[in-house]
């Protein structure tokens, strides 16, 4: 299976978002990608108060409706990376990531389980002032394959993906919008360790670039095999990387090493 990892700027422009999504996954299509991942917070990345205006619900809102038509035009599966979902009768948002299939319609959602409430690069992020965390953990089918979900912050903790591991993922997606004070250092890293420890294929797409108030993302999208070799890593910049993905060799990794 091929698939691939988008990489946006992403700001609170949502329609200039939106567009540049649109190329992406229309060229990341072209390039033969089955599965292709957005990154966290795609279509709308901006302050707490923009967020909160943007928010949608996942059904009827103009941003997964648009994901939905590009992934049925394209007979492709889309990873709609995660987006601000507001719910009736909830006071917070939460963080959600949508795997829609190729008839446009959403296959799986997973909401953020971990509140990226810290303090680095000189910026304190409170997550959960404005976001809720989720309290389920997603395994889908993307054609035989078994895919878990994942976002961001949630790579820091390697629990939940041994328990994806355990029910069944041979591929984890990790749409982000990994700082550059701490992605230098530990974006790879901690990619690579939960291919190999999971034995399983990573697909992570990352934000680029600065946007308001005070994002700075680092980028370096990348599809990493299960014996922790990174198969593509994207360059500065917006744009897309793709890789072929080996499951008989998935197979022998996991026979030969168990």
């Amino acid at each position: 299976m091929r698939v691939a990892a988008i990489q946006l700027n992403s700001t609170s422009d949502k329609a200039r978002n939106l567009g540049a999504a649109e190329r992406l996954v229309a060229a990341a299509a072209a390039d033969g990608a089955r599965l292709i991942a957005l990154p966290e917070k795609w279509n709308l990345l901006g302050s707490s108060a923009e967020l909160e205006a943007g928010a949608e619900e996942l059904d009827g809102g103009p941003t997964l409706s648009a994901a939905r038509s590009w992934a049925r035009g394209l007979g492709v599966h889309l990873l709609a990376g995660s987006i601000a979902e507001r719910q009736p009768g909830r006071d917070r948002l939460f963080n959600t990531s949508c795997l829609i299939d190729p008839a446009g319609e959403t296959v799986a959602a997973y909401r953020k389980v971990h509140m990226f409430d810290v303090d680095v690069g000189g910026v304190s992020y409170r997550e959960s002032e404005h976001e809720q965390p989720g309290d389920e953990l997603v395994v889908a089918d993307v054609d035989g394959l078994e895919v878990g979900l994942s976002v961001c912050y949630d790579l820091r903790f390697p629990e939940l993906y041994r328990i994806l591991a355990v029910r069944g993922a041979r591929l984890l997606t990790v749409p982000s919008a990994f700082t550059t004070a701490t992605g230098r250092d530990h974006w790879e890293v901690l990619l690579r360790a939960r291919a190999i420890e999971n034995q399983a294929f990573v697909l992570a797409a990352n934000q680029f670039g600065k946007a308001p108030p005070h994002y700075d993302s680092y980028g370096r999208s990348a599809i990493v095999d299960p014996w922790g070799l990174v198969l593509a890593q994207a360059a500065d910049g917006e744009g897309f990387v793709a890789a072929d993905l080996d499951l008989a060799r998935l197979a022998s990794i996991r026979t030969s090493l168990p």
